[in-house]
């Protein structure tokens, strides 16, 4: 784990900051202990200050000395740190009178409260992370972050709702109260719903059998525009926000419905959700607009952030490779999952060994179904696999998987996470050849997630340290050895031995990428050490170097917008639109020289690898390629 930097503490003895105190005081002889009754916690959507809104939590009342108070540190789906204490502030405790007590701040996330027999209850403002992502604060990655706006509101509840340590598993009761006009999102139930006495506002009641419920929960509310269908037995709940009307959930529904019901033919009798919840966060061209554009999974919902900007051809591709990865989740982690996951600790994780599965295999199912239930050719899926080869060649493709994801917020590991997507899916593409040629084509790496699947579930995490023996015990010696191999071991996969099998090779050819993209893989990269944006150390596209771009540029502006680490996510999406008589201007840092460089887009060629069918393929390889492709 990264260490904190530097511990502090604050007191706050104040209470001219709470906006409801008077509502706050309580009979102490009437309170129940705090282990007996669900923690009340409430957000008010209809008075926002200064960009903040007020929470309130009151626990039930406490017979220890002291109590620990904490917002979590790190969230589920992550693997980074996000702080989310960095984001409250003016945070009170108050007595059973209604005065304030001793509150004291140590690090980022916690509060001490010294005398808890007499603590009522507390409250803080929550500041939002969206409109501060493009400053010089560490915020957290846009589809886990929060946004507090006149006509929206992004819930990701993990940056609102705090817990007390050693009651996380008690339930919740969470009251929001927004302006009765807002539409609103939200899977967990609700309980009550009552109204102010003029109608202007409401008041929702929804209920949580334990704070991670609270956390896998997220919510919308706002100006939305939502569409509710049905895919066989599951209800799709599709919330869309766009500030300028660009896209409706009417348009994105028929690509979403698509895709879902292949998902649910691809999974086979794999259990899923009663409920699935789709947010789609569309970010205006703004200087306060998130720009970590991508989602991150919950149990049963999604969290996706993308630019409005986007064509609807392009959002509806963007939404079918996002959504099928996330709502693969539901496989692992939701029905395959370690203790380090069932039992997270917000503060102080410890991270589980096989990222190869959680997000690997996850990638490879997003990619593979898209292929195996007809809704793209076959050379699309070599093309994607093939990107993601060429990406994974860019990290340290010697480095053991198993290590990597155990040590994930560390260096070298953590600048190596984005390979769980590439080598990662890798690794499920290669398992799920050998299931299917040792089985004749009977099972897969999808069959062998329903058997992990009805052997653990929801409610039963493996043990980590023992899944490769209970996998290789499930499966083949030659999926045993593959694992120990390339996964726990660190030497290289021949993908070749692989694409032999089925009759695949890689051969170089001149394939076309856009300006700052090939395929996956960015030509720039940001150095996090000096602040700068720079041209990788890969073979540049023609475009790149007919414009003199040299490996190492650090790139000032483009088109005479400055670009930094907090606003650089906006170039690739910009540049997507630009056509080849489209003029660039581009200034960049050559060691001690600013240059100047001008030309036009024109098409971007690059000498690469690319992925095909052998013309004269045998018997054998075509069979497993029918069976692993399904066409």
């Amino acid at each position: 784990m990264r260490r904190l930097l530097y511990l502090f503490v604050v007191l706050v003895t104040f209470a001219s900051c709470s906006p409801k105190m008077g509502e706050m005081v309580e009979n102490k002889n009437q309170e129940p202990p705090a282990d007996q009754k669900p923690i009340a916690s409430s957000i008010d959507l209809t008075e926002v200050n200064n960009d903040r809104v007020w929470v309130q939590i009151n626990p039930g009342k406490f017979n220890t000395d002291s109590v620990i108070f904490r917002l979590p540190r790190v969230v589920q789906g992550t693997y980074s740190v996000s702080n989310f204490g960095n984001f409250t502030d003016s945070l009170v405790a108050y007595n059973y009178d209604g005065q304030p007590i001793t509150a004291t701040k140590e690090g980022k996330n916690t509060w001490i409260i010294p005398n808890a027999s007499e603590l009522d209850k507390l409250g803080y403002y929550v500041n939002d992370t969206f409109d501060i992502e493009n400053s010089d604060k560490a915020t957290p990655f846009s589809p886990s972050g929060t946004n507090i706006k006149e006509d929206n509101f992004v819930l990701n509840l993990h940056g609102f709702v705090g817990y007390f340590e050693n009651l996380q598993d008690q339930e919740y009761r969470l009251d929001i109260t927004a302006p009765t006009e807002f539409n609103r999102t939200a899977a967990l139930p609700v309980i009550n719903t009552t109204y102010s006495r003029d109608s202007t506002e409401v008041t929702n009641t929804y209920a949580a059998d334990r704070y991670f419920q609270v956390t896998d929960n997220p919510m919308m509310y706002g100006n939305l525009d939502v569409a509710k269908f049905m895919v066989d037995d599951m209800q799709i709940v599709l919330s869309v926000y766009s500030p300028n009307g660009n896209h409706s959930a009417s348009s994105i529904q028929k690509t979403i419905k698509s895709m879902m019901d292949a998902q649910k033919d691809y999974l086979g009798t794999l259990k899923t959700t009663d409920r699935y919840d789709i947010y789609l966060y569309l970010a205006p061209r703004s200087e306060t607009a998130p720009t970590g554009f991508g989602a991150l999974e919950h149990h049963t919902s999604t969290v996706v952030v993308l630019p409005e900007a986007m064509p609807a051809s392009r959002l509806n591709q963007t939404m079918t490779d996002v959504v099928s990865h996330e709502f693969f989740h539901i496989v692992t982690p939701l029905n395959v999952h370690s203790e380090d996951v069932h039992y997270f600790d917000y503060n102080a994780p410890t991270f589980s060994k096989h990222l190869w599965m959680y997000e690997g295999v996850t990638e490879y199912f997003a990619s593979h179904f898209q292929v195996y239930e007809g809704l793209q050719s076959k050379q699309e899926f070599y093309d994607k696999m093939n990107g993601k080869i060429a990406s994974s060649l860019g990290m340290n493709d010697s480095m053991s998987f198993t290590k990597m994801s155990e040590n994930i917020l560390e260096e070298p590991y953590a600048s190596n996470y984005y390979n769980v997507y590439q080598k990662g899916a890798l690794i499920g593409m290669c398992i799920d050849i050998l299931m299917r040629e040792e089985s004749n084509g009977k099972r897969s790496m999808m069959s062998l997630m329903t058997e992990l699947s009805q052997k653990y579930g929801t409610e039963k995490p493996f043990t980590d340290d023992k899944l490769i023996s209970e996998i290789t015990t499930m499966t083949y010696p030659s999926v045993g050895d593959f694992l120990q191999t390339h996964v726990v071991g660190n030497t290289p996969i021949d993908y070749n031995v692989f694409f032999d099998k089925v009759g695949l090779e890689r051969v170089k050819d001149s394939t076309q990428t856009s300006l700052f993209l090939k395929g996956q893989t960015p030509f720039i990269k940001a150095n996090q050490e000096e602040g700068k944006v720079e041209f990788r150390d890969i073979e540049l596209n023609s475009s790149l170097k007919r414009l003199g771009v040299q490996s190492g540029d650090i790139i000032k502006s483009v088109n005479g917008t400055e670009y930094s680490l907090q606003n650089i996510r906006q170039l690739i999406p910009e540049s997507m639109g630009w056509s080849p008589d489209t003029d660039i201007k581009m200034v960049v840092i050559r060691g001690d020289q600013e240059i100047t460089l001008s030309g036009k887009v024109g098409t971007p060629m690059v000498e690469a690898f690319n992925l095909k069918e052998v013309e004269e393929a045998n018997e054998d390889q075509l069979k497993l390629r029918k069976q692993w492709l399904g066409q």
